[in-house]
């Protein structure tokens, strides 16, 4: 069962391209980026990590490529994982040769860092020669010196240019399999440069608020960035930058994306804050069904009621509902209706076994 949103996004169109196996632009879902914190020369931890990060319900991520041993790292890496991988590229031309030639599926650069135009061409021609998409990635953070003299300080007409700048290099050299970004850890400079580069642009945008912090305020930041751009229809993949590890990370970007209603993925909980009214205890309950229920990836709807002024309304919407009731007796729902009582005690199991029987059964329906 899916709640209709009241309000559909209507996306802006964009130019189709592939990072790997992963179509990004146009009527695509809007894909969950994540990267790597683990040193990529690595290896062991690193395919380990994007193993987790996959687990997770990432669709690509990104590794840094600071040397060479980290861009060779990249052809056994690709041995042991599936998700297409962005080389994260700074400054140094060879190194994004080496992680194109070396299996990478997108390079992050800004074109204008790598060198001179004889650099910059074997760069798209190694890109070229092995498929390999580019991500124009502009950060607030190291615009280019003569672009922040110009405007003063970083804003969002300074991203746009340096951004549109970037792109010339590409276009001047046919090359056009390329994504943008530009992030800012301030929102309203990432919301602002976001919205003005739409309008010049039909490449796919990358968006994100960039070092966004820890996980609680980067989350909330994200969550308003992401929300205003995504509910504008900008926005075609999405990364969510935590100091925390990267598997938080892909949690929120699909979190962000369910309460949108632009992608779903796993089980949708919808449960109260808890009051005294509660006939169980809701907070825990969640906690134990998010675990227990993390492994899901088919989308279904849960609501998770502690009693029964909301309880009834919510299960109407949901694929599976509990609501609270007296004397530790439970209403359960299925598909908006009432079907049986269930003890407290044998509350979670019955929860997790309905939600395993619908899984399964849509899984065989289509």
């Amino acid at each position: 069962m899916s709640i209709r949103p009241f309000r559909d996004i209507i996306r802006k169109k964009t130019k189709i391209i592939n990072v790997g196996k992963v179509k990004i632009g146009g009527n695509n879902p809007i894909s969950v980026q994540s990267m790597t914190n683990t040193l990529t020369k690595d290896v062991k931890a690193t395919i380990k990590q994007i193993n987790e990060i996959e687990e997770a319900g990432a669709d690509i991520v990104r590794v840094s490529c600071p040397d060479k041993d980290s861009t060779k790292a990249l052809k056994e890496i690709k041995k042991f994982t599936n998700l297409p991988i962005v080389a994260d590229i700074h400054f140094h031309y060879e190194r994004a040769i080496e992680a194109a030639t070396n299996g990478a599926d997108c390079l992050r650069i800004n074109p204008g860092n790598i060198g001179d135009k004889k650099k910059i061409n074997e760069v798209i021609k190694a890109a070229k020669d092995n498929n390999c998409s580019i991500r124009v990635g502009v950060n607030a953070g190291s615009l280019e010196k003569d672009i922040l003299e110009n405007f003063k300080e970083p804003c969002p007409e300074a991203l746009v240019e340096s951004a549109m700048r970037n792109i010339r290099i590409l276009e001047d050299q046919n090359f056009q399999n390329l994504k943008v970004s530009v992030k800012s850890s301030d929102v309203f400079l990432s919301i602002g440069a976001y919205r003005k580069l739409s309008e010049r642009i039909k490449y796919p945008l990358h968006i994100g608020i960039t070092e966004a912090g820890s996980y609680l305020p980067g989350t909330i930041k994200s969550s308003i960035g992401f929300g205003t751009l995504l509910l504008e229809g900008i926005g075609d993949t999405i990364r969510v930058s935590l100091s925390d590890d990267p598997v938080k990370e892909v949690k929120v970007g699909n979190e962000i994306l369910k309460s949108l209603n632009l992608r779903n993925r796993g089980v949708k909980i919808i449960s109260c804050p808890s009051c005294a009214r509660q006939a169980f205890q809701v907070i825990d309950t969640v906690k134990i069904l998010e675990e227990k229920l993390s492994h899901i990836k088919t989308p279904i709807t849960l609501s998770i009621i502690g009693c029964v002024v909301n309880g009834p309304g919510e299960a109407a919407q949901t694929d599976i509902g509990i609501t609270g009731g007296g004397k530790g007796n439970n209403m359960f729902y299925l598909s908006g209706v009432q079907i049986e009582k269930v003890l407290t005690k044998n509350m979670i199991k019955k929860v997790v076994d309905e939600v395993e029987k619908k899984v399964s059964e849509l899984e065989k329906s289509r």
